[in-house]
């Protein structure tokens, strides 16, 4: 089953020809030998057709390609919608392992440093002429936290990811090391047996993911990548700035950490509780506590090191002595007899902490560590003596990264964040307020009045709830909760569960809300000086309330009560920012541009009131809910808004994508420090012209783009008819990808939809609508008012970066769009007259939207300045278009009443197979 090599012709993509070659070849030949040369033929003849109609644009082919797929039994069909996923699926294994191998060849050649690697932005730095003690000082104070989210766009499941990880490492055999014949014979064994093994595997999860799943789901990166290439990274840094600024003294604090949402995250999900938090403290700590066991373990065996050979201090000496190891074998090895005595108090900390028995047993038996800081000092004695006494490069290797892996992860892994909506929070409140007699109509009392009674409740040390009393189940999960959060922070640190985050913020009292609700578990203590525990982050997601975000955090700075919180937790403030629900709500330019503005306008007020902001950016793995390149939006960021500390979610299959190989997962953490290092201490922005031009330009295009979005998605009578119909949202819903409901209500309306299924259902009709529509019209209004706009669109494109990001995105949203593909999943819609109104005003916009793009950016077409991308979309076409026409006729069966289940799992493998062609679909 070659593919359509023939369109990648640039010498530089040889071996991925090759690669995708070699598995495609493999995958033909199991289809051949696993449903026999008929199906194989049936196969072939599909791809072939398929191909030349991607390369030729023939019509004949397309309707070739129709008589082929139409006729075909459910059994075959789901082999040829397997086949196909699974080839998508291999290339993408092989174009993320080519990517590993042009990073590799380009810092062997001594080639410039890469843009997005740390050397890169330290040239930066340089040619800006920043002050090493500037650098020093940022690094002091940084904060770099990607947050790995259980948000279910992952179709993969595990098991697969396993394999095409195996796979990877196959190829990565074959082009790092020559082979003998006898080598080659077996790899070449191990990739049949790994594409046999994925043919035989079950695509489809026969069960909706559990949250400790995903729990478990996102332990597995930790394991894969994060507690080996995360330490190394740390060292990689601490090297490069040594060698850039050799009068700094470099000790870096634990800057860069890695935190979760999974387990944590109630907003619309019941299934999240106090028990499930529990568990996946526990999970996560046992996962971390055994990772520090293999590898005290392992040093045991790297320092044999003999007292009758070398020097130790007092202290290892000391720590030695302390051992549970008295064999005599070993009396002379200080070192491994410390680690045997490290090793001991690890074991018993898993069952303390865990409930957990240690798979490799510890000699004798020892006291538990108390905290992580008591085993990183014991792991500190070994290395200081390993330097004092001419070992230092002993304590440089796996030493030191055990060392920064306990600072970073502790005793609890990842630290989680707790979020909820504020109407869950106010409802909570209004009925604990009923209940103590305090007031009777909580929710019907005016924003001002709810913000006067709840401050004089936070000043009470009296609580409001009573064990008496019975309260609603939703109250009850609420308080429980919280009192489980503080017992955790008391169980594994504070570090465990730092911040709580509010869904759907939209005035002050929503944050005092939460405080209540944390005073109620004790996590927020009244008094002359009040102790607050956690961070209370407002998530601002919609057109509206980010309009209104810095209003909102102005009036809780003007509080007392609040402001003091605020001071005794160092005077900064966090705020998430939700691209998703924003672009659902106002569309793709109208969200980014209000999204830039509120970052503006919190900046401005944080300043004012002496608070430093950290913001959280909500962003998924697609264009349409906030992704793209994460270099790039990082810089993209307005000046000031990013100050050294920046959160990020990552969610979807964007984790696997990013961190599911480990010398990818480097790279991206790499990324981020770097993007964070350029945004936090250079004018990325490079503006040549006056800001408030550009910003009144974007204003009169947001507005345009705006009415354009709204009259389309929520004006226009049926659309929501339309896009259930023409989408397979409803399907989606049935697809066993997450814990977490489709809609935060039981309810047909788009604004209760998550943005989810909103942006992963127009992914799967080619359309991508999220990721584009009103541009268009935008321009095109302003083009219109005035003539001479083009020349100011192109000169905001080459001097402002968010300007250059947001169309780079588009441009790549575009390319992945098929208007022919879309029109096909518009035939679904029953009603014909509903069908043309809609996508005929669709297709309009796409034609306004690409006509203008390309001007501005100068372009013939789309990806123009992106050839790798646009030659590996033009790769995937053939194999995607088979899948979308499945798709259609599929739905086709199952909406006009076909029970057969091979027709539903056949829907579903086909969003699995379109899911992994689109990649970022999510």
């Amino acid at each position: 089953m070659p593919p359509a090599i023939a369109m990648l012709d640039d010498d530089k993509e040889e071996p991925l020809r090759a690669d995708i070659r070699l598995l495609g070849r493999v995958l033909g030949d199991t289809v051949r030998e696993q449903e026999g040369s008929e199906v194989f033929e049936i196969v072939e003849r599909v791809r072939q057709t398929a191909v030349r109609f991607a390369r030729d644009g023939d019509p004949a082919a397309r309707a070739e390609l129709s008589a082929l797929l139409d006729p075909l039994s459910r059994d075959t069909t789901q082999t040829v919608v397997r086949a196909f996923s699974y080839f998508l699926q291999l290339a993408n294994i092989a174009e993320d392992e080519h990517h590993v191998r042009r990073r590799r060849a380009h810092d062997l050649a001594g080639s410039p440093p890469r843009e997005g690697s740390l050397v890169h932005a330290l040239d930066r730095l340089a040619e800006s002429e920043v002050p090493p003690e500037v650098v020093a000082d940022f690094f002091a104070h940084a904060l770099v936290a990607p947050v790995l989210t259980a948000h279910p766009t992952e179709v993969q499941r595990q098991s697969l990811i396993r394999n095409h990880r195996d796979l990877a490492h196959l190829l990565d055999q074959r082009e790092r090391q020559r082979m003998t014949p006898e080598e080659e014979a077996e790899n070449d064994l191990g990739l049949g047996n790994a594409i046999l093994t994925l043919w035989q595997s079950r695509m489809l999860r026969p069960v909706r993911l559990k949250v400790l799943d995903e729990v478990k789901n996102g332990i597995t990166y930790f394991k894969e990548t994060f507690f080996n290439e995360l330490p190394r990274l740390y060292i990689q840094v601490a090297q490069q700035l040594h060698a850039r600024y050799p009068e700094q003294t470099w000790a870096l604090p634990p800057f860069f950490r890695i935190g979760t949402w999974i387990g944590g995250d109630r907003d619309g999900n019941p299934f999240v509780t106090a028990d499930i938090l529990r568990e996946t403290l526990r999970l996560q700590s046992a996962a971390v506590l055994n990772h520090y066991l293999d590898e005290i373990h392992e040093l045991g065996g790297e320092l044999p090191l003999s007292s009758l050979l070398v020097r130790t201090t007092t202290e290892l000496d000391a720590l030695s002595a302390r051992s549970t190891d008295h064999s005599p074998q070993r009396e002379d090895e200080p070192y491994r007899r410390a680690l045997t005595g490290i090793y001991a108090r690890v074991a018993a900390t898993t069952r303390t902490l865990d409930r957990v028995e240690p798979v490799r047993h510890e000699i004798g038996q020892a006291e538990s560590y108390t905290t992580p800081a008591e085993l990183h000092a014991d792991l500190k004695v070994l290395s200081a003596s390993l330097r004092q006494n001419g070992s230092a490069s002993l304590a440089d290797g796996r030493l030191r990264r055990l060392l920064r892996a306990v600072q970073v992860f502790g005793f609890h892994l990842a630290p989680i964040d707790l979020r909820q909506n504020s109407e869950v929070h106010a409802r909570s409140v209004a009925e604990l307020l009923s209940g103590a007699g305090r007031c009777p109509n909580y929710e019907e009392l005016s924003e001002v009045d709810r913000i006067s009674l709840l401050v004089e409740e936070m000043a009470t040390p009296r609580p409001l709830h009573s064990p008496f009393l019975d309260y609603s189940e939703e109250t009850r999960g609420e308080l429980a909760i919280f009192f489980a959060a503080r017992e955790l922070r008391q169980r594994y640190g504070a570090a465990a569960l730092p911040n709580c985050i509010i869904s759907k913020t939209d005035g002050v009292s929503d944050l005092l809300e939460l405080a209540l609700l944390l005073k109620e578990a004790g996590l927020l203590r009244p008094g002359s000086q009040p102790q607050l525990d956690v961070n209370i982050i407002p998530l601002f997601e919609t057109i509206e309330d980010l309009q209104k975000s810095a209003a909102t955090l102005a009036g809780i700075f003007d509080l007392a009560a609040y402001r003091a919180l605020i001071g005794g937790l160092g005077d900064e403030q966090e705020v998430m920012l939700g691209y998703s629900d924003s672009n659902k709500d106002g569309g793709f330019l109208t969200s980014g541009w209000e999204l830039y503005k509120a970052e503006i306008g919190l900046t401005r007020v944080c300043r004012q009131h002496g608070v430093r902001l950290r913001l959280f950016h909500g962003r998924g793995g697609s264009v349409g809910r906030g992704g793209g390149p994460s270099y790039h939006a990082i810089l993209a960021q307005p000046a000031g808004a990013v100050s050294g500390q920046i959160r990020l979610t990552e969610q979807g299959e964007v984790i696997s994508t990013k961190y599911g190989n480990p010398d990818t997962g480097r790279r991206n953490l790499e990324v981020l420090i770097a993007a964070t290092l350029e945004a936090s201490l250079t004018d990325h922005e490079n503006r040549v012209e006056p800001a408030e031009q550009f910003h009144a330009v974007m204003d009169e295009l947001s507005q345009r783009a705006f009415v354009a979005y709204r009259s389309l998605v929520y004006e226009t009578p049926g659309f929501t008819t339309y896009f259930r119909q023409s989408t397979v949202v409803s399907e989606i819903a049935t697809l066993n990808i997450g814990s977490r409901p489709a809609s935060r209500k039981p309810s047909e309306r788009i604004e209760d939809l998550r943005a989810i299924p909103w942006v992963f259902s127009w992914a799967q009709c080619r359309l991508m609508l999220p990721g584009w529509y009103g541009f268009g019209s935008a321009v095109d209004g302003y083009l219109q008012a005035n003539p001479e706009g083009l020349a100011t669109l192109r000169r905001m494109l080459h001097a402002w970066p968010f300007f250059r990001s947001l169309l780079s995105n588009m441009d790549m949203v575009l390319a992945k769009t098929d208007l022919a593909i879309a029109s096909r999943y518009a035939e679904l819609v029953a009603d014909a007259e509903l069908r043309a109104g809609i996508f005929q005003r669709i297709r309009a916009e796409w034609e306004l939207t690409r006509r203008h793009l390309l001007d501005i950016l100068g372009q013939d077409d789309f990806l123009a300045d992106n050839p790798l991308l646009k030659r590996s979309l033009q790769l995937r076409s053939p194999y995607l278009d088979p899948l979308n026409h499945l798709q259609v006729e599929l739905l086709k069966r199952h909406r006009a009443g076909e029970t057969d289940e091979r027709v539903a799992r056949g829907i579903h493998l086909s969003i699995n197979g379109i899911a992994s062609g689109l990649r970022n679909s999510g």
